[in-house]
């Protein structure tokens, strides 16, 4: 069993501030953290190698301080860690940040071998666009399970998975064969407190970098310049008003009530 989890190192949300010239977040002086829903994913793959054996391999896009978080997911128990970093990608979009990865995750297949389970957080907590894992995915050309919040099986030798997701309209459990794309909840597991022999082995064990120079990628689809997302405007909504306070007897709150609401309605 190969698992590869997208991981992303993104500011932490209670301190994000908004550029409202530029569209853009203000990261300088923001703490950077492992993007929650990315550690629910790490711990997965780690519980089900520790169950099947097999190895979990992490990779992100992103500047050289991207590490901290790679080094994070290895004390969580991860194998090997990928940093794909280059000024070529800087700026990307949701497009253009998901064919960057792809390219990067075909990479760590030439090195490492196939991958029959890819992770990504179901979202990151900067953008909240869900589009980058659902984007990798596509460039695959594999099923792709959203919302996951139950693993139920896995079985390498008859590639498969069992899984439960969750829908607008409650849960469903589907069937998939494998390789296939997974993006998670934090409720699919709970995080485990790393053993000592987890976090001297992330101190030690090299970030594998990556770049345009080691990856084969066309530069025309990478980058702000190549980027079809444009911010046109950015702004804090303004704040809603407390609504009107009715008083008197339920009758006449219902008769107050009918004719606020009455204009609604026609």
């Amino acid at each position: 069993m190969h698992a590869l989890i997208f991981i992303k190192q993104v500011p932490d949300a209670s301190q994000v501030r908004v550029n409202y010239e530029t569209g853009t977040l203000i990261r300088e002086g923001v703490p950077a953290i492992l993007n929650p829903f990315e550690a629910h994913a790490v711990e997965e793959a780690v519980r089900l190698r520790e169950k099947i054996g097999g190895k979990v391999s992490v990779l992100t896009m992103g500047p050289p301080q991207a590490t901290d978080a790679l080094k994070e997911c290895l004390s969580m128990g991860a194998d090997n860690a990928y940093l794909l970093s280059d000024r070529v990608f800087a700026g990307s979009d949701t497009l253009a940040t998901s064919y960057a990865l792809y390219e990067g995750a075909r990479k760590i297949i030439e090195l490492e071998g196939d991958v029959d389970l890819f992770f990504a957080g179901k979202q990151a907590i900067d953008g909240d666009t869900a589009q980058t894992g659902p984007g990798i995915a596509t460039r695959f050309g594999i099923p792709l399970i959203t919302y996951l919040i139950k693993l139920d099986e896995v079985n390498i030798d008859k590639k498969y998975a069992i899984a439960t997701r969750l829908t607008e309209f409650g849960q469903e459990t589907v069937k998939t064969p494998l390789p296939a794309f997974f993006t998670v909840e934090e409720t699919l597991n709970e995080l485990s407190y790393a053993p000592l022999p987890w976090l001297i082995k992330a101190a030690q064990t090299e970030i594998k970098r990556l770049s345009s120079e080691n990856v084969e990628l066309d530069r025309n689809q990478c980058g702000l310049k190549h980027s079809p997302t444009k911010v046109k405007k950015a702004f804090t909504p303004e704040k809603r008003q407390r609504g009107e306070t009715l008083k008197g007897t339920c009758n006449d709150l219902a008769k107050q009530a009918s004719e606020i609401l009455l204009p609604f309605v026609k």
